[in-house]
């Protein structure tokens, strides 16, 4: 349904590094289908966020292509931005910085809806999508304000708004990182919920990868703007092939390994490089690797494909 292609985004520095760019996607890759989940884990930093402004036409792709339902998009002429946003609604990580404060929850989900044309009875509507996000009865939340609903109830609400355009993607930028651990699973299964049911398309972004391996269909790992390692989740989470991703999984809680020293050392290298294009001239990882080799500096790794679907780019594999 949504696809990128090799997309790559640089982004110009200012100050006294005038002159100079920063990649922040390298050379991207990902497919989204209807019914499905994917996830994209790494830390901090790693490109996530950019990804999905460029997915959803918040920014242009340095290079690369976006494609929906097959069709090549470009961000250049409003008619095909509004079509574009009816497709593909973004999902922020804080539900209480992106509702507006100063409306009631009848204002924030029936401007989508007008903005997007539905028709008949709003009111009826709003309260529909209420109770398709699980806030039931939807009468008794048309009314309120943001502040007066609890942290899971505003995010369903932000759900809620995400869906009044009727859009065949959702992309969730950490959407349940800001919430009460005993609530997170309930909209982890909202989610799916929503994608089985009405053949929405997802991309789910996360730091933890142990929700991922629960939620998501695939798994692609992102480190230092490139994908290093991506397959179905079961696979990623059982057979990890890059060292990042194994270091993700160690470092991840699991009472069965309690006690238990983690198999592969951290690297904090005094040789790590000074910027982005520098680590992107070979592996991206090598500071920090355990199993580093002259070549990892040099050149970056391919991608290697396993006959289960699952692919590593690691020059362990070569």
């Amino acid at each position: 349904m949504l696809e990128a292609i090799d997309v790559t985004k640089r982004m110009a520095l200012h100050g006294r590094r005038h002159g100079q760019w920063f990649t922040a996607v390298d050379s991207a890759s990902l497919k989204l289908e209807p019914g499905k989940v994917v996830a994209l884990v790494g830390e901090s930093g790693s490109g996530k966020s950019t990804l999905a402004r460029i997915l959803t036409l918040g920014d242009e792709p340095s290079e690369g292509t976006i494609r929906l339902a097959g069709k090549e998009v470009s961000g250049r002429r409003r008619a095909d931005r509004q079509a574009h946003f009816g497709q593909v609604q973004l999902i922020m990580q804080d539900p209480f910085a992106s509702l507006n404060q100063l409306h009631k929850v009848r204002y924030i989900l029936g401007r989508p809806l007008r903005n997007f044309g539905a028709r008949g009875d709003l009111d009826a509507r709003i309260v529909e999508l209420l109770e398709r996000v699980n806030l039931s009865p939807g009468e008794q939340y048309v009314d309120k304000y943001p502040h007066e609903l609890s942290g899971g109830q505003r995010q369903r609400v932000a759900i809620a708004r995400a869906l009044a355009a009727d859009p065949a993607v959702l992309i969730g930028d950490e959407p349940v990182s800001m919430l009460d651990v005993s609530i997170r699973l309930d909209v982890l299964r909202l989610f799916a919920d929503l994608c089985a049911r009405d053949g929405l398309a997802m991309l789910y972004i996360t730091h933890d990868i142990a929700s991922a391996r629960y939620f998501a269909d695939e798994i692609n790992v992102i480190y230092a703007a490139r994908m290093v390692e991506g397959g179905p989740a079961e696979q990623v989470t059982q057979h990890p092939r890059h060292p990042y991703t194994q270091l993700l999984l160690e470092s991840s809680p699991d009472p069965d390994r309690v006690g238990e020293r983690g198999r592969l050392p951290i690297v904090d290298s005094p040789t790590e490089p000074a910027d982005r294009e520098q680590e992107l001239a070979g592996c991206p990882f090598a500071a920090r690797c355990p199993h580093t080799m002259p070549i990892c500096t040099e050149k970056p790794p391919p991608a290697t494909t396993f006959p289960d679907g699952h692919w590593s780019r690691c020059w362990l594999h070569e």
